[in-house]
């Protein structure tokens, strides 16, 4: 007998035909005499439609009062998914943030899972009870409901998994598992049978979006055992051939490359003339940080007069605007010649632990892009990756030839 946590997004609860699916495949673990919590999110679209509603009221609208609005939804799909086994003889009860409680700091719309309090959920567990959590939501110590940012659900089931001391945590999703790239750019694309927590986690913030980035994170803290499945197969049971996300240890051959990721949110800024010396660069990205956006990707030109420089770096396109007009208020300060941005441009990485003990993998990158005549305008690397920026119209031929020239071709 194992405890498991199983995990089901939006489209595996889209209606009450995909919930009564769901419900076969909980049945089914219970039947076999395992444990069973299960955390889902509210019915797909359920939760834009929510924030759309609080936008049309109110731009300005109190974050106490948005998440006692948006945490509905996971409401209504947890009490319909414990009906549903119910009527299939299976013990189940709902179960929303504030009555585990699952404790949360007081930040609302993106609050932090602090505590879970475990006691009466096991004693239920170990009576053959399944419990249906409530994903994406806590209470703070006010008492007042939160939530935890969009694809929070994740995160409550990893968190979940930890508290329990699951055997496994089974995120359930509409694809079956994750694959060396995006299948339907990538024909050969192959799903892999295991990961390691550092890949996982590099392509989930490059652009891969199987799982949410803070649930993997906390998942490597915590060492638990993620297996990523398809909730839309026909089969049930915990044997299915999903992608388990594991400690490095388990894995006993590691690819050089295990995926190749493409993220499409990234947008350009250039600084020309900007004059080359110290302290330059601490004065342009000060004000970005004291604005909370995030820098990602940085090179910084040669000077060939000794004098000035360009730099160049990438924040979301989400952020471009603000970056833009704070660069431009500060232009009498940072004296620099001139501001080009760029929108149409996107990141591509190569992701893989095996990197550590093999050289010549961005070489192999750079000269694969190359034969396609593809420009790289920005290059960064970390211990498991390297990623280069690209103009987005090359998207996908930069994707699919970086999937042959590392062997990923299934």
């Amino acid at each position: 007998m194992a405890r498991i946590v199983q995990k089901f997004g939006g489209t595996s609860v889209a209606d009450l035909d995909r919930i009564r699916n769901v419900a076969g495949k909980v049945a089914a673990e219970a039947a076999a005499g395992h444990q069973v919590a299960v955390v889902v999110s509210a019915m797909a679209g359920e939760t834009s439609r929510l924030v759309a509603l609080c936008t049309e009221i109110s731009s300005l609208f109190d974050a106490r009062e948005y998440d006692a609005v948006v945490s509905a939804g996971e409401q209504v799909s947890s009490g319909l998914l414990a009906i549903t086994l119910q009527a299939m003889g299976v013990q189940a009860r709902s179960w929303l943030g504030w009555q585990i409680p699952v404790t949360t700091d007081d930040v609302h719309a993106k609050a932090r899972i602090l505590a879970i309090e475990t006691a009466t959920l096991r004693e239920r567990l170990a009576g053959g009870e399944v419990a249906v959590v409530a994903g994406f939501q806590g209470v703070s110590s006010r008492g007042r409901i939160t939530t935890l940012g969009r694809g929070g659900s994740d995160t409550s089931a990893v968190a979940l998994a930890a508290a329990l001391e699951a055997d496994r945590c089974d995120i359930y999703t509409d694809v079956d598992g994750v694959y060396t790239s995006d299948p339907r750019i990538v024909a050969r694309a192959r799903k892999l049978g295991r990961i390691t927590y550092e890949e996982m986690l590099e392509m989930a913030s490059l652009g891969a979006k199987v799982l949410q980035t803070r649930s993997v994170e906390l998942a490597m803290k915590e060492r638990v055992r993620l297996q990523v499945l398809s909730s839309l197969a026909p089969e049930i049971g915990s044997d299915l051939p999903g992608t388990l996300v594991v400690d490095e240890d388990e894995i006993v051959e590691q690819e050089v490359v295990s995926g190749i990721t493409a993220s499409r949110d990234e947008a350009k800024l250039t600084l020309i003339g900007v004059e080359d010396q110290p302290g330059v660069a601490a004065r342009i990205f000060g004000p970005l940080a004291e604005a909370a956006i995030n820098v990602d990707m940085i090179v910084q030109n040669v000077s060939e007069d000794g004098k000035t420089t360009g730099i160049t770096f990438t924040v979301t396109k989400a952020d471009l605007a603000r970056a833009q007009q704070i660069l431009e208020g500060e232009r009498e300060s940072l004296r620099y010649r001139r501001l080009v941005t760029d929108k149409n441009v996107v990141k591509i990485s190569v992701v893989g632990v095996g990197m550590r003990s093999h050289a010549g993998v961005a070489q192999r990158m750079f000269r694969a892009l190359a034969e396609k005549s593809i420009n790289i305008q920005v290059i960064a690397t970390s211990e498991i990756k390297v990623s280069v920026l690209i103009a987005e119209d090359y998207t996908e031929l930069a994707l699919r030839a970086l999937h042959t020239a590392y062997g990923l071709d299934g």
